[in-house]
């Protein structure tokens, strides 16, 4: 019996090798060896990767900008443990595999600690945090007539797509901010047809975007995350403006608000160059706050006009026209939470009109920004530890409790 369970087991393992070879096989003809290579040798993600990918670097300004320090530890733990989700702050985010949290309440750093081997000056990455800053560039575009305004077609940028299909000129820059472009996106294909595979590891990201996508649906009727859109939008600003991406961060945000340390953003290979626009940005948790305060003080960097403040509030605030039982999926940060999307900033209503909202990228990376309290929360992490939704209710609840 033995023996024939061990055949059985090497017929299984034989059949398993040879389909795979096939598959590699299949894929080698459809597709990039170093895309295969990276989607097979590194598997999933993880927030080490900007170690592995070529970057282009930010370079900081001459004056460094530090936040006040006055730590407040008692009261913010206090705050914290009160949330039925924590019982000790510095465990749960040990356990939750956090890297870099830090609470910068009325413009005062009050909480700061950091785990599993970061420190102050380490390198964190901003995975789809990264898409809130690629949408502050826009903003600035637009101010600095680059861009004409969100409602082009990206077609008037992108001339490529619309010789593919005409289909494409009814999507706007707006459809991309966003995620509602109609363009199709789905991460639940075997492995290298994956959209989300194809946006991570593909060594020319211009080129999976302007001939890798499709149109699945009407622009503007349901929202879709879809990392094609700040591939596209990269290219834009990269046409529009005549800069690279990274360099008109560094020099239109990077510089101006005083980035204490050297940022970079990761390219898709050193011969195409192209940012990793959906997830690249690597920099220090305390800089990645400064973004959280520039927003916090309407685009205003200490007297001076970064991003314009009416693009502020424009990407920032829900969209009521939306009808949201059509239009969203059926997520509980939609749904129980009644969350919103808006300009790639995912945003939380208070009563009174007024918000709070958070740059979000995977594992838990959070710039979360409460104007009502005055408060800006960095959370950097190697996994996600509970539930995206839960994150943004935490600090939420946080928010709540020290504003009154």
């Amino acid at each position: 019996m033995k023996n024939i369970m061990k055949k059985v087991l090497l017929l299984g393992a034989g059949f398993i090798a040879i389909t795979l070879i096939l598959y590699l096989i299949a894929g080698s003809l459809v597709y990039p060896p170093e895309y295969i290579r990276r989607a097979i040798l590194w598997g999933e993600s993880d927030v080490y990767d900007y170690q592995k990918f070529p970057e282009r670097k930010i370079e900081p300004g001459d004056d460094p900008f530090k936040f006040e320090i006055n730590y407040e530890d008692e009261s913010v733990q206090a705050f914290f443990e009160a949330d039925p989700k924590i019982d000790d702050l510095d465990s749960f985010l040990a356990e939750t595999k956090t890297q870099a949290f830090l609470v910068i309440h009325n413009d005062r750093i009050i909480y700061e600690r950091y785990f599993n081997g970061v420190k102050r000056d380490s390198i964190v990455t901003s995975f789809s945090v990264a898409k809130s800053f690629t949408s502050a560039l826009v903003g600035i575009a637009i101010h600095e007539g680059y861009i004409g305004s969100v409602e082009d077609p990206i077609t008037l940028y992108l001339p490529e797509l619309e010789e593919r299909d005409v289909r494409f000129k009814n999507i706007t820059i707006r459809d991309l901010l966003m995620m509602a472009s109609g363009i199709n996106y789905s991460d639940v294909v075997p492995l290298l047809h994956d959209d989300g595979a194809k946006t991570y590891y593909y060594p020319d990201l211009r080129d999976i975007a302007l001939h890798g996508t499709h149109i699945a649906g009407h622009p503007g009727e349901h929202f879709l995350y879809n990392n094609y859109h700040p591939l596209l939008l990269g290219m834009i600003l990269e046409r529009s403006t005549g800069m690279t991406v990274a360099g008109y961060l560094e020099q239109k945000i990077w510089k101006p608000v005083g980035m204490e340390y050297a940022g970079s953003w990761s390219l898709d290979n050193p011969e195409s160059g192209f940012e990793k626009m959906e997830s690249g940005i690597n920099a220090r948790a305390v800089d990645f706050a400064k973004l959280g305060r520039l927003f916090l003080n309407q685009g205003v960097w200490n007297g001076s006009d970064v991003i314009p403040t009416a693009w502020i509030t424009e990407s920032t605030e829900e969209d009521k026209s939306i009808q949201r039982e059509n239009y969203y999926p059926a997520d509980e940060f939609f749904t129980k939470a009644e969350g919103y999307y808006k300009y790639m900033w995912w945003g939380l209503p208070r009563s009174g009109g007024v918000y709070d909202y958070s740059a979000a990228g995977k594992y838990g990376q959070f710039i979360y920004v409460s104007p009502e309290a005055n408060l800006i929360i960095v959370r950097n992490g190697e996994k996600y530890g509970i539930e995206f939704a839960d994150w943004l209710q935490v600090f939420y609840r946080f928010a709540s409790s020290i504003a009154k």
